[in-house]
């Protein structure tokens, strides 16, 4: 495969990420400011769903292209900003694999309150505020990833 042809699968892995990471982020938290157990149930299904299609494929498709890209140019994994990139990723799937977990889980205690005409339990809540809690570090970690796979500095 061709170095322009892998940078291209990389970039595109990255905007997935990034862009289905923001737009989850965005919707969840819209849905969870109305407060509406079944508009929360609805949309968090929807991010679930979008986790499973775009982000879980982009995760396993960026080290794969970033591997062979690194291979193509001739960079060992060592190199200072590669090795980095590298472990801010582990770092962000150390938060991810959970966050997915709460957006399934928050998806079942809304849908429960929506058909019980109850309010969001506080299970939910405590929930919602872990969700926040490991998307800042996860976030930060993939703007940092994009900035060293740009300027690739001396580390």
């Amino acid at each position: 495969m061709s170095y322009e042809i892998l940078r291209f699968l990389h970039i595109l892995g990255a905007m997935v990420l990034m862009g289905t990471g923001m737009g989850i982020a965005f919707f969840m938290l819209i849905s969870h400011r109305r407060g509406d157990a079944g508009q929360i149930a609805h949309v968090a299904g929807i991010v679930v769903l979008a986790d499973m299609l775009f982000t879980a494929t982009a995760a396993v498709a960026q080290p794969i292209t970033g591997y062979l890209l690194a291979r193509h140019s001739g960079w060992p994994l060592t190199e200072g900003w590669l090795g980095l990139s590298l472990l801010l990723y582990l770092l962000v799937g150390a938060f991810w694999l959970p966050v997915v977990w709460m957006q399934m889980r928050m998806r079942d205690l809304a849908l429960r309150a929506s058909r019980q005409n109850a309010p969001l339990p506080p299970a939910y809540h405590r929930l919602f505020r872990l969700w926040f809690a490991f998307g800042v570090p996860a976030f930060t970690a993939m703007l940092g990833i994009i900035w060293l796979m740009l300027t690739r500095p001396a580390l």
